[in-house]
């Protein structure tokens, strides 16, 4: 019997993600971004220094994927790139010197980032 035929939330969350639009999809990652950076702040707090480090990857590869998919017809990509490559270099330099400060601050951009995204995603709908 597969994980997911035992996990009824499992084979849920799977259908969501292949039927999930663009814009879905990208407020999925932002949310995973939040929850892996979230994590790595107790990771690091509790001095879990493997764990943090892969939590920290996580988010890292999110903000790649976000810096690969922008559209740069649009002139805002430039201004996104700019800001995912500066939550990036963060990263790496959190992860380095396990600085909550660092994480938390990158923190605060992807909520905001995320809650922009959200809220553009509202009114597109109108």
């Amino acid at each position: 019997m597969s994980l997911a035929a035992r996990n009824p939330y499992s084979k849920y969350e799977d259908h969501s993600i292949f039927t999930a639009t663009k814009e879905d999809l990208t407020l999925m990652l932002y949310d995973g971004a939040l929850k892996f950076i979230n994590q790595a702040i107790v990771a690091v707090e509790n001095k879990e220094i493997e764990k943090s480090s892969n939590l920290i990857q996580k988010v890292e590869r999110i903000i790649q994927e976000f810096q690969i998919t922008l559209n740069y017809k649009y002139d805002v990509a430039k201004q996104l790139n700019s800001l995912y490559d500066y939550m990036y270099w963060r990263l790496i330099d959190a992860n380095m010197k396990k600085d909550v400060n660092i994480l938390i601050e990158v923190r605060d951009m992807l909520r905001e980032m995320r809650d922009t995204w959200k809220q553009a995603m509202s009114l597109a709908k109108k």
